[in-house]
């Protein structure tokens, strides 16, 4: 009888609305199958061989625990993705930042606490670009009892963003780095793993909706895409945004969210219209000159009773370069900045930097296909080399020669940044920025015309941070500064810094570790943009990180 009263807790705490718990057991088993899309299969790696994987739910305050073992021939991480890992780095996941990755036939158990967070966030791999089938959604509920900053929904609907390739992934990234050129773009994009009617292949390739008349949704969108900014709509109906990346915002009503890859938008969705089958679209916003796939994947929001044969109401989506609607969602932004959610922002700064980032050119003698070069992408023009011993280990450790703490505040040398200069090249290193605990930092991302303007998803591991400016051109401290908004900026984890523009923003560095920032396309991650900050222990056993686990993987 006893073991059975064991399996009911265990059961009672994967299931959140039956019981309150404090620990959360998953377990991830990563493992090959056979999908079908796009009238082609292929074998894809999978977690319990669910595309998109499983959604872990959890609590505010509440431990998870997730035991991975991987069943597959790959190296394989998880990164839980603005989860803040308060102390916890050798939990964040990311392949020779804070961990070394999980190898074949090995298991690593991820054990990390959400304290002070409550919505939406996502899970996925982190070494090479695994995650283009490795994710899912991470929902957090608020602690029992206490409700919503906005009326409760009668129901949520998970809603993740993909891109589908035929080709293996890895295969379509290998063959860019052998050849020096970009890697061949999606071949559709997906919604809840279906790319929809795009494909005109079969009907199973549609992801249905379900939705009661009269009642209220909350819809928790992810972007799960490796390399896109997608556009999100749904025909005859207005979407209430109510958080992003886990932080509650002011609502507001819209018909179109644009959301970059690793960040999350929760809607909320009234079906109010006459009952029938809507049309949902994800499609690409790119304002950019460069390549993007430029299908738009469909699902239905279907109302209950509706017959399978109705006729589905239409819209359109808009135009890839419709930097106007893109803007209008991101300007509507603000922290919700009430009494029991405050926002906390740096009024003054200890560290101010200032980082470039975008594409470079660097001589590679055997990349024909390049003519001898290859494409690579930079920040203050410091391409990142991947170390082969894991930084967060080498500095608990002590282990000398694997990074330096020299990554520039700003670049070497100024220039028109959204132009295009003369020198093309850039340097390499294992760099980090060093921090001291609880120091006020501001970033400014700059992106750069070395190559071509391009917009920039760009992810901070271990912190929230505030979005306290951007602009189009150059950033100019003496003016833009004067309009930053230090009341109320929306509170991110991730931040499209705008195609030739910049981006302001504020954290606290009040979490020891190594914390990795990069660009959320993952072509750009794999050539070079990204750096890492040290922070360090602050006083005491509540301000230092904790000693590595046992079972941590060994490189």
């Amino acid at each position: 009888m006893a073991s059975w009263v064991r399996i009911l807790i265990l059961i009672s705490c994967i299931l959140p609305a039956l019981v309150e718990c404090r620990v959360r057991h998953y377990k991830f088993h990563v493992v090959a199958k056979n999908y079908t899309r796009l009238c082609s299969s292929k074998s894809i790696v999978t977690i319990n061989g669910k595309f998109p994987g499983p959604t872990l739910y959890a609590r505010e305050d509440d431990t998870v625990l997730v035991k991975v073992v991987n069943q597959v021939n790959h190296n394989v991480t998880i990164h839980w993705h603005g989860v803040r890992q308060l102390r916890t780095g050798w939990s964040d996941g990311p392949a020779y930042i804070t961990q070394c990755p999980i190898l074949p036939g090995q298991t690593y158990i991820y054990n990390f606490t959400l304290t002070g967070q409550r919505g939406t966030l996502l899970w996925h791999a982190h070494v090479n670009w695994l995650r283009s089938t490795v994710h899912g959604a991470l929902v957090i509920l608020p602690k029992r009892g206490v409700p919503y900053p906005f009326p409760k929904p009668d129901d949520e609907l998970v809603v993740i963003l993909g891109e589908w390739w035929i080709s293996d992934t890895e295969a379509v990234i290998n063959e860019a780095l052998k050849s020096g050129l970009a890697p061949n773009v999606s071949d559709a994009h997906t919604i809840n793993g279906h790319p929809g009617s795009v494909a005109n292949c079969s009907i199973q390739d549609a992801y249905n909706l379900p939705v009661d008349s009269g009642k209220t949704y909350l819809l928790r969108i992810i972007n799960a895409a490796l390399n896109e900014e997608l556009f999100f709509k749904i025909a005859g109906h207005k979407l209430t945004v109510v958080e992003v990346d886990a932080t509650y915002v002011k609502p507001f009503k819209i018909d179109t969210i644009v959301i970059a890859p690793g960040q999350t938008t929760n809607v909320l969705l009234s079906a109010d219209q006459k009952s029938g089958k809507y049309l949902v679209a994800a499609s690409p916003f790119n304002d950019a000159p460069v390549t993007v796939d430029n299908l738009t994947a469909t699902a239905t929001l279907h109302y209950t009773g509706t017959l399978a044969n109705s006729p589905t109401i239409l819209t359109n989506p808009p135009p890839k370069n419709a930097t106007q609607i893109a803007n209008k969602f991101a300007n509507s932004l603000k922290a919700l900045n009430s009494k029991q959610y405050p926002a906390n922002v740096p009024q003054t700064i200890d560290h101010s930097l200032f980082f470039t980032i975008g594409l470079g050119i660097n001589p590679c003698p055997s990349c024909k296909a390049g003519n001898g070069s290859r494409a690579v992408a930079a920040i203050n023009n410091v391409t990142f080399v991947m170390p082969t011993t894991a930084l967060l280990q080498a500095h608990y450790f002590n282990i000398k020669g694997v990074f330096t703490t020299d990554f520039p505040s700003k670049p070497s040398h100024v220039y028109n940044y959204t132009g295009s200069p003369s020198n093309l090249n850039t340097t390499s290193g294992t760099k980090v920025y060093r921090l001291p605990y609880n120091a006020t930092v501001q970033v400014v991302l700059q992106d750069t015309g070395v190559i071509a303007p391009e917009s920039h998803p760009v992810h901070l591991h271990g912190f929230n941070f505030f979005v306290v400016g951007k602009g189009i051109g150059n950033y100019n401290a003496t003016t833009d500064q004067s309009n930053f908004n230090l009341v109320d900026p929306v509170e991110r984890n991730t931040i499209a810094v705008p195609t030739g523009g910049w981006v302001a923003i504020r954290f606290r560095a009040d979490n020891p570790g190594v914390w990795f920032l990069h660009c959320h396309f993952e072509v750009h991650t794999t050539w070079g943009l990204k750096m890492a900050f040290l922070v360090d222990n602050g006083k005491g056993p509540n301000e230092s990180l904790i000693p590595p686990p046992k079972d941590l993987p060994k490189c």
